[in-house]
């Protein structure tokens, strides 16, 4: 029976569920492309909604793509972790027996393992701190595009504002200023297209950063795990396990000692009948000579032998 808590196919089933939702938006987007046509294209006095939009987009699949190769990455690893987990369940003989070299349980059994041999202290809060600060680093990147997302809507909102006042401030010199009121018009609806595109990113992209989080921390929790479950019996050596074991070694010895004792008993009992057996087969020896030499004289009797005697 599995007793490590370990979700094994948590990254894939998350990449799957990324392309679903992708596939949903998309068939939004295509089923209201006369709105976003409107909204994004239509009426366009500047390029300043487009560039904005496109760096919002930009800076939104950069962390996607990043987000879905730690996803991949860890997809393996999980694989790997759910194959070292079977090698202990069925007790193999090697306990890398398919297992990448360089995943992440591969290396901690190999850096046990080097420890162990060296008759180096084993301290796994080490160990697991520094597995640790090693995986938060490969989401630095997906973790800095989450916080700065949304703040590019609002710059994109504040830009777009600042058009509208330019505009409004040309309308109001000249009254009839047709120029001035389609800025506004152009500004306000710029604000409106960058706030919704970066309110879209970053639902979706804060909603599966989340998810990598928990992929992390489902990985790293597993490996751990198999360190004080499987590891940490083989290599880690204390004064706690030491002492527990010269325990068990006396038990041992205790219970060898009555066993020899019990022995030693039935020893005793076996040499005393062997010794009475000799007695009584000695017994019988003597006895058969006597007899023997009553023969022996009445057939000199009766032959009238002469006695060498």
């Amino acid at each position: 029976m599995q007793i490590i808590t370990f979700r094994s196919h948590f990254s894939r089933n998350t990449l799957l569920l990324m392309l679903l939702l992708a596939a949903i938006l998309a068939g939004i987007s295509i089923w209201k492309f006369d709105l976003i046509k409107t909204v994004y294209f239509k009426d366009q006095l500047t390029a300043t909604g487009w560039i904005i939009n496109g760096a919002i987009v930009a800076l939104f699949l950069v962390g996607i793509l990043r987000i879905i190769a730690i996803f991949l990455s860890y997809s393996r690893e999980e694989a790997a972790t759910s194959r070292f987990i079977r090698n202990q369940e069925e007790e193999a003989e090697n306990p890398l027996d398919q297992v990448p070299l360089n995943s992440i349980i591969a290396r901690r059994y190999l850096v046990m393992e080097r420890l162990f041999d060296a008759s180096t202290p084993i301290n796994q809060g080490a160990l697991a701190a520094t597995l640790l600060a090693n995986e938060s680093t490969r989401t630095s990147l997906p973790k800095y595009i989450s916080n700065i997302l949304i703040l590019t809507g609002v710059f994109g909102t504040i830009v777009s504002l600042s058009l509208a006042l330019l505009g409004a401030s040309d309308l109001l010199e000249n009254a009839v200023d047709v120029g001035g009121m389609g800025l506004v018009i152009h500004g306000m609806s710029t604000a409106l297209s960058t706030t919704i595109t970066a309110i879209v990113c970053y639902l979706f992209y804060g909603y599966f950063y989340l998810k990598l989080t928990d992929a992390q921390t489902n990985l790293l929790s597993a490996i751990e795990q198999i360190t004080t479950t499987y590891l940490a019996p083989m290599f880690v050596v204390e004064q706690e396990t030491t002492l527990y074991e010269f325990t068990g070694l006396v038990r041992s010895l205790q219970s060898l000692v009555k066993q020899m004792q019990v022995s030693q008993k039935v020893v005793t009992k076996a040499e005393a009948k062997l010794l009475a057996t000799v007695d009584e087969y000695q017994s019988q020896m003597d006895e058969s000579n006597r007899d023997m030499s009553a023969v022996i004289k009445l057939l000199r009797r009766g032959f009238r032998l002469r006695d060498d005697e």
